[in-house]
């Protein structure tokens, strides 16, 4: 996409520092000193294979991990040591800053309240100033702008009247209601068909480019990564093996993991006759 062109080439600042961070739980380390960056209006797509270290990295940013576990390191946004924030500060942050689209919309979203009240909540929890006929705004504005239809009537639905693409767009409304600057996307399009991820991954770079949202994308696909992501940041074993723009690191993997995750993902050239490479 020519914009999305554009906004690599523009000198963006430092949204997110992520320097030596490292998450233990018990005796078992699950990220091992890892340090990346995303600018402002960027994309990193985070890849690697389960139990990598990828979802750990995505709640430590957020503050979400259990209490029994180890964090150090640094994680700067905006120039603000988030680690060090009291959690009432960080509360403040969480969803307003940043925003998280889980993997499951079933599990994420409460089956016994209706879509749009749950929205709503979102924009009342960080915003308790707006009155309710301009929260009611926001929400169906949300829900528009994610390509959900007729919203006035399927705000009053519950998540089991929507299908899976459908539950997933509303996931993306309640992240980016309230504007966030960055938002964190764990594995958004693994339970969907692929006709729906498609879209998803669309509606996720139209949302990028209009909003200039910064994003770190996680998967352990890289095809899907592939389709958003300015640079790529590969896991293995709770450590970044290879960081790379996203062209380059395709078209030239460095790390033989790379080229193995690269080689198990089939593509129309794939021989079907043999079997996929194992990571």
């Amino acid at each position: 996409m020519r914009m999305l062109d554009t906004m690599q080439g523009m000198g963006s600042a430092m949204l997110l520092d992520v320097k030596d961070l490292t998450v233990g739980f018990g005796r078992h380390e699950a990220v091992k000193g890892i340090s990346f960056e995303i600018n402002a209006g960027e994309t990193l797509g985070l890849v690697g294979e389960s139990g990598s270290g990828k979802s750990a990295t995505s709640l430590a940013v957020l503050r979400l991990l259990p209490e029994s576990a180890r964090v150090s390191g640094a994680i700067r946004f905006d120039e603000e040591e988030l680690l060090a924030l009291p959690e009432e500060a960080m509360r403040r942050r969480r969803g307003r800053e940043i925003a998280m689209i889980f993997q499951e919309p079933m599990t994420a979203l409460n089956p016994v309240m209706p879509v749009g009240a749950q929205i709503a909540e979102a924009v009342a929890a960080h915003h308790p100033e707006i009155g309710r006929r301009a929260v009611r705004a926001r929400v169906l504005e949300a829900m528009d702008e994610v390509g959900l239809l007729e919203v006035e009537l399927r705000a009053k639905d519950y998540p089991h009247q929507f299908s899976g693409g459908q539950r997933q767009r509303i996931l993306i409304a309640m992240a980016i209601v309230n504007r966030p600057r960055l938002l964190i996307a764990d594995e958004p399009t693994t339970a969907l068909d692929v006709t729906v991820q498609a879209q998803i991954l669309e509606l996720l770079k139209a949302l990028r480019q209009e909003h200039r949202l910064a994003m770190l994308f996680i998967s352990h696909d890289l095809a899907v990564v592939s389709q958003v992501a300015d640079r790529v940041a590969v896991m293995q074993h709770g450590v970044i093996v290879e960081q790379a723009e996203a062209r380059r690191l395709f078209l030239e993997p460095q790390h033989a993991y790379t080229r193995r995750l690269l080689a198990s993902a089939p593509t129309m050239k794939t021989d079907r006759s043999q079997p996929l490479a194992s990571v």
